[in-house]
């Protein structure tokens, strides 16, 4: 098994495992890399200590909802963008991630002038600019994207969705769970949770929270499938992964707009290149399956709200995958302390607890939960 950090590495993986000549090496290498790891760590005693979960929330983000007020969606409910130009989305390009795809480790640009990779990055780096002039200039790929914003509270460590009118909060369009971090934490650091940064029930602060999904792969098959019917594993992959780049930059482009006019509270925001990929703005973006709410199950109810496969042509699998597999989807938090975080490991505690939230057995629960528990379900 091969581990990579995150799905966008995946392609230079796959690809170095199917050639003849690099995957001996590559797997020989791999094998003595998990041995030293293993060996490292073997001696390690238990990770963090987690705390009760009571504890954990009673340490949650401390905020005074009195003295905010949250931006109200300038264009509530449903966005769809059924064919975002392509062109637009070439400045939003994140370089750096398409060449760790490519196990090129650098930063772009800096990259294209390294002593070790630089060559192969340049060469890499030309023939991806020549494929992305070509799919735009003769439309191979269609981007589309649907936003979603929605009154919403806060319900312990849930967010409960509302009608884009906001009228009825009774009867909520959807109940979204999260997870709380757990880890032991001085007092002056809180054990976070999404639902944080929206604000609670009965505050008297009417909030909002929005979502997203988005794909640049419409119409990439039948390209992928000329290059593989020509044996061009390369082009193949190349294609893929550009597409993937796109759909990021669309992600971001659709995050920008978000902020400056559907939701509207960055009316002002002009931020360059560098200042977007360093997430220099106001809200995060974060996705189901992420570190910050690892469960992918969610993401049917993200979809469902947005009607996406309908107003954006991204489905899911059984396991929740998207396809295009060139797709993004997320949620929007606009709260002016919203951070991104990593939930870390949970108590067969939380776990009950979210079963129940859920609905779900404990066997379930276990299943979609595997990568983050602290125990071991079987013993």
């Amino acid at each position: 098994m091969a581990w990579v950090k995150d799905a966008s590495r995946a392609v230079g993986v796959a690809q170095t495992l199917v050639s003849r000549d690099l995957a001996d090496n590559y797997v020989a290498r791999l094998r003595a890399e998990y041995a030293e790891i293993r060996e490292r760590h073997k001696d390690r005693g238990p990770g963090k200590r987690l705390v009760p979960l009571a504890q954990a929330r009673a340490q949650r983000l401390a905020f005074d909802w009195s003295t905010y007020r949250p931006p109200q969606a300038a264009r509530p409910g449903l966005t769809t963008f059924e064919d975002w130009p392509l062109a637009e989305l070439v400045p939003y390009v994140d370089w750096t991630p398409f060449f760790q795809t490519w196990e090129l480790a650098g930063r772009f640009p800096q990259i294209l002038d390294d002593p070790l990779v630089g060559a192969q990055a340049r060469d890499l780096y030309r023939d991806a600019r020549s494929m992305l002039d070509r799919i735009v200039a003769d439309r191979w790929l269609t981007a589309r994207a649907v936003v979603g914003l929605w009154p919403a509270a806060a319900v312990g460590d849930d967010v409960e969705v509302y009608a884009a009118d906001g009228d009825d909060r009774g009867n909520p369009l959807a109940i979204l769970n999260f997870l709380r971090q757990q880890a032991e934490k001085p007092a002056d650091r809180p054990n976070l949770c999404l639902s944080d940064f929206v604000a609670p029930k009965g505050s008297g602060a009417q909030d909002w929270i929005g979502a997203f999904a988005v794909t640049a792969g419409i119409g990439i098959d039948a390209h992928v499938a000329r290059f593989e019917a020509a044996h061009d594993d390369y082009n193949a992959i190349l294609l893929k992964a550009l597409a993937d780049r796109l759909a990021e930059a669309l992600a971001e482009a659709l995050h920008a707009r978000v902020r400056r006019e559907l939701w509207g509270y960055a009316p002002d925001e002009s931020l360059d290149g560098e200042a977007l990929i360093a997430e220099a703005y106001r809200g995060i973006r974060p996705a189901p399956g992420y570190p910050a709410c690892p469960e992918h199950s969610e993401k049917a109810k993200l979809f469902d709200l947005l009607d996406a496969p309908r107003r954006a042509g991204v489905t899911l699998t059984e396991s929740f995958a998207m396809l295009p597999a060139a797709a993004v989807s997320g949620y929007y938090f606009a709260h002016p302390q919203a951070q991104y975080f990593v939930v870390g490991r949970i108590s067969r505690e939380q776990v009950e607890d979210y079963a129940r939230r859920k609905g779900w057995s404990m066997h379930e629960a276990e299943r979609w939960l595997a990568p983050v528990l602290d125990y071991d379900p079987d013993s």
